[in-house]
């Protein structure tokens, strides 16, 4: 008689070590013991180990692994350190010499499933559709977007708010619009004790709110006092926040999705969705926690929802002088912003260099700047589902020595505008230094 059993293995994590024993009686003399590791649904049997008992012999059929297994006690599989690819059925088969004749041999199999776990490796929290801009007038609905990859089996995922638990609707798939399930019975806002003020609403900004601390100068600034750009404080900061939401307590709406990866492993990513109130908003603390078996403990990635709050903007070359290229650059913020702002430049009161009306990006160029360029203003506004801040710098344009001058500069004078535009500039300067 033969007879063959594996007992079943409990999951296990990646980098652990496992023994697949394979359990069999039998009152014949054997002939071998051939463990496979069964693949593709059970249609491809792989021979991974070998007990040849004719020749006491054992022999790896793994020598892309370097032999990771051992055979012990002539039935007993060990590998040292589990991977993801080792995932799967498994089967022993035993045979033995028939008794009637030795010509034939009598074989009987167990199989065991080795289930493979590994805890994620990375997690992060998003913000869906950033950078965007937003409607200060219009309820609109934000996203937060948590991924979690490098696990297996998946994860639970789940969000919390400074610290409690969100309880949120599930959302089984995406919506088709917004507005067909996320609450939208909200008020318009009243315009009557928010009215903006003409010498504002003249030069297009909107919102009054409690302005920022103003904008640190770029470094060096007050040092080199022959520096061309100029520190001005913000003009306007937009904390408008709306009227329209009234709502004690937001309505969360909660998704949970899992993608398969080529390795094994599994994406999870879970979206949280409200209607976001700037005025309660602000300053909140969001988490993701992620819950797995192959962790002691749960993994989890925060953000704060914060308004950008004083732009830092240096500018580059630090004297610009005719036909320069100039760089103005968005350095950083008095704070951590989250989500990521959008940034808009503009030229106060005209057009930028290139002829249109507005320039989306941390950086405006302007290319080869003419003389009339000079003393001229640029508006950054940086805006984020949480508010908004404005920060203006002022470009002041030096004459380039380099450049020829006309023919009618031949005796070596400056032509009229030209020298009063210089001497604009070189009182400006004078300015600055005596503040």
């Amino acid at each position: 008689y033969l007879t063959v059993s594996i007992e079943p293995l409990p999951p296990v994590v990646v980098g652990d070590a496992v023994t697949l024993k394979c359990n069999f009686k039998t009152d014949g003399k054997m002939r071998e013991i051939v463990w496979y590791r069964v693949t593709d649904g059970g249609t491809i049997k792989q021979k991974i180990f070998t007990f040849d008992a004719m020749f006491s012999t054992n022999f790896s059929q793994m020598e892309n692994y370097r032999k990771r297994e051992d055979l012990v006690y002539q039935s007993t599989v060990r590998l040292p350190e589990v991977r993801i690819s080792d995932n799967g059925p498994y089967e022993c088969h035993v045979g033995i010499y028939d008794r009637a004749t030795r010509e034939k041999v009598v074989l009987a199999s167990g199989n065991v499933f080795l289930n493979v776990m590994a805890p994620p490796t990375s997690i992060s929290v998003l913000a869906a559709d950033t950078p965007a801009p937003f409607s200060r007038y219009q309820a609109q609905n934000f996203t937060l977007v948590c991924v979690v990859s490098g696990g297996k089996p998946a994860p639970l995922v789940y969000f919390k708010r400074d610290g409690e638990p969100i309880e949120a609707t599930p959302l089984p798939e995406p919506p088709a619009g917004a507005s067909s399930w996320a609450p939208r019975n909200l008020l318009h806002r009243d315009l009557d004790d928010t009215k903006v003020p003409k010498s504002l609403a003249a030069d297009g900004e909107l919102g009054m709110g409690n302005p920022f601390a103003t904008a640190d100068p770029p470094r060096g600034l007050a040092a080199e006092r022959d520096s061309v750009t100029e520190s001005i404080p913000e003009t306007v900061v937009s904390r408008e926040f709306p009227r329209w939401v009234h709502m004690a307590e937001p309505i969360y709406y909660f998704r949970h999705t899992h993608a398969p990866v080529s390795d094994g492993t599994i994406e999870a990513r879970a979206t949280l969705t409200w209607t976001l109130n700037p005025q309660i908003d602000n300053e909140a603390l969001f988490s993701c926690e992620v819950k797995h078996p192959a962790l002691s403990m749960p993994m989890q990635s925060e953000v704060t929802l914060v308004a950008p709050k004083g732009p830092k903007i240096t500018m580059t070359p630090t004297r610009a002088r005719v036909g320069d290229t100039v760089r103005i650059l968005v350095q950083g913020f008095q704070n951590e912003v989250f989500p990521e702002p959008l940034f808009t430049w503009t030229r106060v009161g005209s057009r930028l260099l290139d002829g249109s009306a507005e320039h989306d990006g941390k950086e405006l160029v302007l290319e080869r700047v003419p003389a009339e360029l000079n003393g001229s203003m640029y508006r950054c506004t940086a805006q984020n589902p949480l508010g908004s801040t404005d920060t203006h710098t002022r470009l002041i344009v030096f004459e380039n020595p380099n450049i020829p001058r006309g023919p009618e500069d031949s005796n070596g004078s400056l032509p009229g505008h030209c020298g009063f535009r210089l001497i604009l500039a070189l009182t400006l300067t004078v300015i600055l230094e005596l503040t």
